[in-house]
């Protein structure tokens, strides 16, 4: 793990919906994440908790198939990509990212998208460990780093113990 990373526990799917609380409450402005992981490794879940936690209502559809989601937060909106049909960042020239005036992104598959996504600030790592998921949070960015300085300075990261 590089330095300024963080490594939890999450026992079950409802501790997995209570760390993307987590990041959510403590996101310090606008973010770019990368969710990382193999097939079922909770990428999904994350991302729908994340954006439960700042207000979306109604359905959140799996971008698997449109590739990207947009949902509106006041004058704003957070992109969920799923980029995982995708063979390079070339193509995602024709989603109209460009345009986006996106306080979030919350990316699955990052590493397909790579040349045509916006940096990092911070990367979700998750891994299947049996019933759980071990997971990975490392900046990838100042802003990143003061996320997760912050998270760790709150102590709210205490419910999650260290694998």
């Amino acid at each position: 793990m590089k330095p300024g990373g963080l490594r939890v526990t999450l026992a079950d799917e409802e501790a997995t919906v209570r760390l993307a609380a987590l990041l959510a409450s403590h996101q310090p402005g606008p973010a770019v994440v990368y969710l990382r992981g193999d097939l079922g490794a909770g990428k999904s879940t994350v991302a729908r908790a994340w954006l439960r936690h700042l207000g979306v209502a109604g359905t959140i559809r799996s971008p698997t198939y449109t590739l990207v989601e947009r949902y509106p937060l006041d004058d704003l909106e957070a992109l969920h990509l799923d980029l995982y049909r995708i063979g390079s960042g070339a193509e995602l020239e024709f989603l109209g990212l460009d345009d986006a005036k996106a306080w979030l992104w919350l990316v699955e598959w990052p590493e397909r998208g790579e040349g045509g996504l916006p940096v990092a600030d911070l990367e979700v790592w998750l891994a299947i460990s049996g019933s759980g998921r071990e997971v990975e949070l490392q900046p990838a960015s100042k802003a990143g780093e003061a996320w997760l300085a912050a998270m760790a300075q709150d102590g709210q990261l205490g419910g999650f113990p260290e694998p």
